[in-house]
């Protein structure tokens, strides 16, 4: 007996030791830009893979693949020892991190958009003239959307929606990605969409299925450019700001109006928020100045958010903010880089 638990200590040490080495490995591969441009390519390679494999299946396969996961931890508990439950979890770890690095984590460490845009100033003035561009944008974009029996906006056609953001990624300035875009359509809503509602996560993409999953309950506002988002992922953007910057080039000159209102109403959104801390009045000038379908969906907004706001919203929220900190990223509650890469852009045409 003393003999089994020795050999299991050594084995769970050895496990452990295994995956320290692959956090030092991994930082030191994220500081040689050769390196990561060589896991850029596996990205490529693997995506088409995956997507010809899974995107045909109807529903999530990737969601499929968390349950059976969360069900495998749960069985190692309840069937073992917690000693050999341990051992079992650290293989399951080594793996799980190994191959999420491998497929995704690594992109984190892509040389960054903003070093391909020009620099500029960002000022409030600057801000705050773009914003009111970006609402006079909605406002006319919204008279051309479809609206429910309570006056607001309502997706009538998502497979559209769909295949028009596949379409504009080929579209993308050549100076600042040369991607590969698919024709390959892998939007998935998620098996996990009501309890993602109480979480504020409105979409995401799994490195190990490369399909872009979304919470199908979002206010159609939301959703276009959610899909629009994560699309930006399944390029082979990680950073989520950079996601929205991307996602922002793909649907700001859609011809598609449901994309490009809801593209245009999150830059406004955005440029808003970035602003308020600054100049709290002029974002209530704005707001007062919504049109009044606009208004309608800003309402239908507060309210779904309102109807799902509890402990899930605010723990998520935190996680997430310090997941995105860890991949040098800003953190989920600052739209500073997304708004940085918008001036930067933007100043390239203005004389």
């Amino acid at each position: 007996m003393h003999i089994n638990t020795t050999k299991t200590y050594k084995k769970k040490r050895f496990w452990a030791g295994i995956l320290l080495a692959q956090f030092l490995l991994f930082y030191t591969f994220s500081k040689l830009q050769i390196v990561v441009s060589f896991f850029e390519k596996i990205f490529e390679f693997q995506k088409r893979i995956h997507q010809i494999f899974f995107a045909w299946i109807p529903f999530s396969f990737g969601d499929l693949l968390y349950i059976l996961l969360i069900y495998l931890i749960i069985k190692l508990f309840k069937k073992k020892t917690r000693s050999s439950a341990l051992f079992n979890i650290l293989i399951i770890l080594n793996i799980v991190y190994f191959t999420y690095q491998v497929f995704w984590g690594m992109l984190y460490f892509q040389t960054p958009i903003i070093a391909k845009l020009p620099k500029t100033e960002i000022t409030l003035e600057v801000r705050k003239a773009l914003a009111l561009e970006y609402l006079e944008k909605s406002k006319a974009t919204r008279k051309l959307v479809k609206e429910d029996k309570n006056g607001v906006f309502v997706i009538k056609d998502l497979n559209a929606i769909q295949q028009e953001i596949l379409d504009r990624q080929k579209t993308l300035p050549t100076f600042i990605t040369h991607k590969k875009s698919s024709d390959i359509n892998s939007f998935k809503p998620s098996l996990f969409g009501k309890t993602m509602s109480f979480t504020g996560i409105l979409g995401y993409y799994n490195p190990f299925t490369a399909e872009a999953q979304f919470n199908a309950e979002l206010p159609s506002s939301y959703l276009p450019f959610t899909l629009s988002h994560e699309s930006s992922h399944q390029l082979g953007f990680a950073r989520e700001q950079e996601a929205n910057f991307i996602g922002y080039l793909i649907g700001v000159h859609s011809k598609n109006p449901e994309l490009r209102y809801s593209t245009e109403y999150f830059t406004l959104k955005s440029l808003l928020n970035s602003i308020v801390e600054e100049d709290e009045m002029f974002v209530k000038t704005a707001l007062g100045n919504y049109s009044e379908e606009m208004k309608r969906d800003r309402l239908n907004e507060r309210k779904f958010i309102a109807e799902h706001q509890g402990y899930l919203n605010d723990f998520f929220g935190f996680t997430n903010n310090l997941f995105l900190k860890s991949n040098q990223q800003e953190g989920a509650i600052t739209y500073s880089y997304f708004i940085d890469l918008l001036v930067r852009y933007k100043s390239m045409y203005i004389k």
